[in-house]
């Protein structure tokens, strides 16, 4: 099914297009799982007789499963790979699926989305490290096509909840776990490539990626800059990911299917843009990218909370089109100020990006459940003003050997 690099000098130049659609792929089916979270709200709101804090709850719960382990699970992966381990988290989304599925309570529901959290914390970092062992020197490029495939997924989901979920009810979730059985599929695929590919790797002479000189103190300072800047957009997108489809109905009076196709349209713009940071990073720099789709998304964000239906609908596009854009981007620019670990730079950053999400969607709910749905949505405006730190990421120059550096010009 994918195609082998031969030696050492393919694997390391080769784009190895088949893997990077699979994982793609895998991503997606695994983010349908997580994104049939959210788009139930509604009805597990009516269901339960839940309030908007315990709305919250279930992602927070969610979110910190998705979101504490990463970080350990990208270091132990850095140390030892494990090809099959993606495997691992595709049957804990089927577990967490199934028991969504069975929930005849709140704490029910409470461990069911647990273990989708957990299963997309397995799943992220050595998927992300896949991606990158295939890109072939586009890092940009892999890491926004894997992307692409989870926000892709993550659109999906408000769509298959109301053709399906809406009109048949809670107990429908059970025809959705065929998604990580497909999902297990792919990756043993996926897993048996991986493995070659370390084989080949290991007869890698040298280190694949040349010292930036960036110093320590400074390496830090940056990493904290992106947290921050990961902080902003995935508090502003939980809000609107939880809370959009409430804030439809609330204030323009829209029924659950019509909310819920505003927010897949919201979340497709959403991929659209993710696809694109990468490749726009490659070309122009990682840095500009990341600067402009924080804190270029700050002037719709101030306005969609005065806007009509329609306007409120194309504002919320254009925001998921131009915010999306940046993740990718801060993923390969961490990568690249900490060569040597992808896995760990990977799980921090999904970890911190789910984690965010989680803590946000429950301050939020508490906030509405205190005020309203709309006075969220005008203070959560101003978070993208956060871009403007985004100045004082250092630039990334790689090193040359001297003897390149010496080298006479055509």
């Amino acid at each position: 099914m994918f195609k082998q690099a031969s030696s050492p000098s393919a694997f390391a130049q080769r784009t190895v297009v088949s893997v990077l659609f699979a994982i793609s792929l895998s991503h997606m089916l695994n983010d349908i799982v997580q994104s049939l979270i959210p788009a139930i709200y509604p009805i597990v709101k009516d269901k339960f007789a839940l309030n908007f804090t315990q709305v919250g709850l279930i992602t927070l719960c969610f979110q910190l499963t998705a979101s504490i382990l990463q970080p350990f699970v990208g270091r132990y992966t850095d140390k030892r790979p494990r090809p099959y381990s993606l495997l691992v988290g595709m049957l804990f989304s089927l577990a967490g699926i199934a028991a969504l599925w069975q929930a005849g309570s709140y704490a029910a529901l409470l461990a069911a989305v647990m273990l989708v959290g957990m299963g997309s914390s397995i799943f992220h970092p050595e998927s992300s490290r896949i991606a990158n062992a295939a890109a072939g020197g586009k890092r940009g490029l892999a890491q926004s096509v894997f992307q692409l495939g989870g926000t892709f997924g993550s659109s999906l989901g408000p769509l298959l909840a109301a053709l399906i979920v809406v009109p048949y009810g809670l107990r429908s979730l059970g025809w959705f776990m065929v998604i990580p059985l497909i999902g297990i599929a792919v990756l043993y695929r996926v897993g048996r490539w991986y493995k070659r590919t370390q084989a080949i790797r290991a007869r890698r002479p040298g280190k694949s990626v040349l010292p930036h000189g960036i110093p320590a103190d400074t390496v830090r300072r940056a990493i904290i800059i992106l947290l921050v800047l990961v902080f902003s957009k995935q508090f502003y997108l939980a809000g609107m990911s939880s809370y959009y489809t409430f804030y439809l109905m609330g204030k323009f009076g829209l029924s659950v299917q019509d909310a819920q196709m505003h927010l897949f349209i919201f979340l497709l713009a959403g991929a659209i843009g993710t696809y694109l940071g990468g490749p726009i990073g490659d070309r122009y720099g990682r840095k500009y990218v990341i600067w402009f789709s924080i804190l270029g998304a700050a002037p719709f964000t101030l306005l969609l909370p005065h806007a009509g239906l329609v306007w409120t609908g194309i504002l919320a596009a254009v925001i998921a089109l131009v915010m999306s854009s940046a993740f990718s981007a801060i993923v390969v620019y961490a990568q690249e100020l900490v060569p040597g670990k992808l896995g760990m730079i990977s799980g921090l950053f999904y970890g911190f990006s789910f984690g965010m999400a989680g803590i946000g969607s429950a301050l939020l709910g508490t906030l509405a459940d205190h005020t309203s749905i709309e006075f969220i949505f005008q203070v959560c405006a101003f978070l993208p003003l956060l871009g403007l730190i985004a100045g004082l990421l250092p630039r990334i120059r790689p090193h040359l050997p001297p003897a390149a550096n010496a080298a006479p010009r055509p």
